[in-house]
């Protein structure tokens, strides 16, 4: 019965985080390690600075001890697990680089984007480098089908355009409180469901860690927000997701799953492209959740219909490849 390793591995990241929250936010805001707040932004989150950011080290924290320990007691942890939490932690290791430069100094800047993509790059090509060499399949799924094209080295292509867009995406999301936290739970919980349906348990345990961890992590994240989950944990979750989408080789589908996320970069794109062309905006402020701001909503009405459209994304998302 493999069942209760599911709950055990998502109950183990729960309580790590919810244990790890009380000692580390108290520890980031002695050593003033507060999120500074873009004066381009809505004015209601002026109120949100000096809030402790870089909580994403808990939520890594989670996922790294739930895997090691708890997924080697039930499932043969392969090269995959390996290369998820590789992805996850240089991709977290990066995000926590550019939040010190935020907060030593005292500003919403941290790395250049040439910087980060540059970052983003390097550990999506080591992926991928490592990816071949194990064996795993250069060919793309199409969902809802027994069929596969064979992409051979172009494979890496989509991998670099995976990794870096879907880790910029995340991290595009994360600008309320619990936003992100409640979608990336979300969507880690639709590709555990669909992992297990593979048989891919080790990949499984390693999403549903995930998921324990951020809604651990949203225990003190809900608004009003005690603790920001800042680059550190925004690109991790970006890259984790690409990396499972990859390894249970349903890369297309993220783009469902992942719908919310699309979503709002598809938002700044067509912001900065109006912008552009007409000098007209298309929203009152972009990403869009702070169009919503704008318009009226409530913070938390916001992020509760958010979560409701993701997993109205993520059902379909199964729906497509476990039922069609």
């Amino acid at each position: 019965m493999r069942e209760p390793m599911i709950i055990m591995a998502m109950a183990v990241s729960f309580f790590v985080t919810v244990i790890l929250s009380p000692l580390v936010i108290p520890f980031l805001r002695r050593l003033k390690f507060g999120q500074s707040i873009r004066e381009e932004g809505p004015k209601s989150h002026q109120k949100k600075s000096g809030t402790p950011t870089m909580g994403g080290i808990m939520i890594l924290a989670a996922i790294a001890v739930t895997t090691v320990w708890v997924a080697p007691h039930f499932t043969p942890v392969s090269t995959g697990t390996y290369l998820l939490l590789f992805v996850t932690i240089g991709y977290g290791a990066l995000g926590l680089l550019d939040d010190l430069i935020k907060v030593v100094m005292k500003r919403n800047l941290g790395l250049t984007s040439r910087q980060k993509f540059i970052g983003q790059l390097v550990i999506a090509a080591v992926f991928f480098a490592v990816y071949r060499q194990s064996g795993f399949s250069t060919a793309l799924h199409i969902p809802g089908t027994d069929r596969s094209v064979e992409l051979g080295v172009a494979y890496g292509v989509l991998l670099l355009f995976m990794l870096v867009g879907s880790s910029n995406a995340v991290n595009l999301t994360d600008g309320l409180d619990g936003l992100l936290a409640g979608t990336a739970a979300i969507a880690f919980g639709a590709y555990a469901v669909l992992a297990w349906n593979q048989g891919q348990y080790d990949i499984a345990v390693f999403c549903v860690a995930v998921v324990g961890a951020v809604l651990g992590f949203l225990v003190f994240n809900a608004h009003p927000a005690k603790v920001f989950m800042g680059d550190t944990g925004s690109l991790a979750l970006g890259g984790a997701i690409a990396a499972v989408a990859a390894l249970t080789k349903l890369e297309l589908l993220l783009v469902v799953i992942g719908g919310v996320f699309v979503i709002e970069t598809l938002s700044v794109i067509i912001q900065v492209a109006s912008f552009k062309m007409t000098g007209k905006r298309v929203f009152r402020m972009s990403p869009l959740h702070h169009h919503y701001e704008l318009v009226g909503w409530s913070e938390w009405r916001i992020v509760v219909t958010f979560w409701a459209v993701g997993l109205l994304f993520a059902m379909l998302g199964i729906y497509i490849e476990v039922w069609m």
